[in-house]
């Protein structure tokens, strides 16, 4: 499974032909007299997507005394994989990109350390998760239906709001979606029909989702920059499927990395379909350097960071007191009631539900 939060905006620079930003980092040691030896280094495990500005990331390691190696370790579900494979013995001392979908699993395993971050008031309450603060959250973001806004307004008509919308006879065959089993965003989407219809009502309507012509393809690249027809990478391509499941945040990206940069996004989102995921870091059990771990932590939460991280990772920040940039204000939107399933939820069901989900839009 392909997790994100793994961001659309980023995997969409990269198709846009964008460098993302990269931060080093080396091992130092603190060796004045009379002390033993104390490694100013943290080591920073995430998945690929993560980023940080360099004059962000160089103030934290100014202020704190702090030099932050970063391992990048694939996506999320591989990364966290990983950790769970050394746990005790980890390869650094904080992990960051475990999401809502696999939670569950993480805290399980015992993997993390519990650690009340400095600056946790400042979080919105809805996105601490765990009371015992094994987890800190750091960031969320929306899997959403996009749509091709030249499409609809070429055929004078409205485009789906709602994931009901979605089965009408208008939308038959314009929406493509990722494959669950393969997909963060595909995965996404199964759990917003989850929280919509419940245990009971999902099925049906994957049922009447298929009867009405959607098409499943294997990973976020291919169906936004293949065969979405809304997105810089699809018109390229030619893409004919002008309703794609993507994330709340692609639009301003179509914008921020257009060329010409246009003065509108060519993209919508319906804000009825979607589901939100939250990403957390943690402290990792048997961390070499726990106090720099820590430190760490307060950073991902502190008001620099998450103004930072808008641009950076193309997520929203998590505190009371961080603004978003104008790109996002501008050319975003607010999803006001996301579908949300529980962590527990969805780790005592996510196999199964993946399971009938393939059996039902896939065989």
């Amino acid at each position: 499974m392909s997790t994100t939060k793994k961001i659309a905006g980023a995997a969409l620079a990269a198709a846009l032909g964008v460098t993302t930003l990269s931060a080093c980092g080396g091992d130092a040691k603190d060796t004045s007299a009379g002390d033993a030896p104390k490694s100013t280094t943290v080591t920073l495990v995430s998945h690929d997507s993560f980023n940080v500005t360099d004059a962000v990331l160089k103030e934290f390691e100014t202020e704190s005394g702090y030099t932050v190696k970063k391992l990048k370790s694939g996506d999320a579900g591989a990364a966290l994989n990983q950790e769970i494979l050394t746990k005790g013995s980890p390869r650094g001392d904080v992990f960051f990109g475990v999401d809502n979908t696999l939670l569950s699993r993480a805290l399980d395993n015992g993997i993390f350390t519990p650690y009340e971050a400095k600056g946790l008031g400042e979080v919105k309450p809805e996105y601490r998760l765990d009371k015992e603060h094994r987890v800190t959250p750091v960031d969320s973001g929306d899997v959403c239906v996009n749509y091709d806004k030249q499409y609809f307004a070429d055929k004078k008509i409205a485009p789906p709001r709602t994931l009901d919308d979605l089965i009408k006879p208008e939308y038959k065959d314009l929406l493509v979606t990722e494959n669950a089993a393969t997909s963060s965003p595909g995965l996404g989407f199964l759990l917003a029909s989850v929280g919509k219809y419940g245990e009971e009502g999902w099925k049906d309507y994957w049922s009447k989702l298929k009867a009405n012509g959607v098409e499943v393809v294997d990973g976020w690249e291919q169906a936004y920059n293949e065969r979405f027809s809304g997105s810089a990478g699809g018109k390229k391509a030619k893409g004919d499927r002008p309703l794609v499941v993507s994330y709340a945040s692609s639009p301003p990206v179509e914008v921020l990395y257009g060329e010409p940069q246009p003065a509108e996004a060519p993209t919508g989102v319906s804000t009825g379909t979607c589901f939100r995921q939250i990403e957390f870091a943690g402290l990792l059990k048997g961390a070499k350097n726990e106090a720099g771990g820590k430190a760490l932590l307060d950073f991902l939460i502190s008001k620099k960071f998450q103004e930072d991280m808008p641009l950076q990772m193309f997520v929203n920040p998590v505190t009371k007191d961080a603004a978003l940039p104008e790109l996002f204000t501008k050319h975003g939107v607010v999803v006001e009631k996301p579908e949300v399933v529980a962590p527990e939820t969805i780790a005592e069901n996510r196999e199964q539900w993946v399971k009938t989900w393939s059996s039902l839009v896939v065989k």
